[in-house]
């Protein structure tokens, strides 16, 4: 049996004038998809402070955390063997900054959620950003 163990993960869904933003990642796991910014949660951390410093790592934007969306569980089996991640996304509200990617990303869009066809997706991202959207009002 494997010592590993799941990895607790959060995510933002940020919504600015009605908008999602989604980041392309640069690498695995979910290497090429968009998906919302986030990460490990770190010993210590509330999921909503993770949820944020994940937000300013990645994105350099400043967001308040609202609501959580559910959650998402990524296998190893189905997920290319990268590993085991539970993912609590949240909702959240755009509060200042503008995009400035780190190295773990490579695009960054703001779309409205029926505008996200096309895309290579991670799981259930469409649901999550139009539920986020009707969640935060601007």
């Amino acid at each position: 049996m494997s010592d590993q163990k799941p990895q607790l993960a959060v995510s933002a869904a940020i919504v600015r004038n009605g908008k999602i933003l989604l980041v392309r990642r640069a690498r695995p796991p979910a290497n090429h998809y968009y998906t919302f910014p986030g990460g490990r949660v770190e010993y210590g951390e509330t999921l909503a402070e993770a949820a944020a410093r994940e937000v300013a790592e990645e994105t350099g934007l400043t967001v308040e955390i609202r609501d959580m969306l559910g959650w998402r569980e990524y296998l190893p089996s189905k997920h290319g063997g990268i590993g085991h991640f539970i993912i609590l996304p949240f909702a959240a509200r755009w509060v200042s900054g503008e995009v400035s990617l780190n190295d773990e990303l490579d695009d960054a869009k703001w779309l409205a959620p029926g505008d996200l066809g096309g895309l290579r997706l991670t799981e259930r991202l469409e649901e999550l950003a139009a539920a986020a959207v009707r969640l935060i009002r601007d």
